[in-house]
């Protein structure tokens, strides 16, 4: 009966350690995400203005 209550516990321990895992994978790549998005737009601003300026 022992054996079965430190089973259950462990269990419950590995679920909440692989929620926060799965919570921190999460918002590294919700924050991979954004940083790209702004890398793109970055690159696609400085890409309209140079074209701007050659243009001009």
């Amino acid at each position: 009966m022992a054996v079965l209550a430190m089973t259950q516990e462990a269990e419950a321990q590995a679920g909440a350690s692989s929620r926060k895992t799965d919570l921190f994978g999460l918002a590294l790549l919700a924050a991979i995400i954004l940083v790209m998005t702004a890398w793109i737009g970055g690159l696609v601003w400085g890409a309209m203005a140079f074209l701007t300026w050659l243009v001009s």
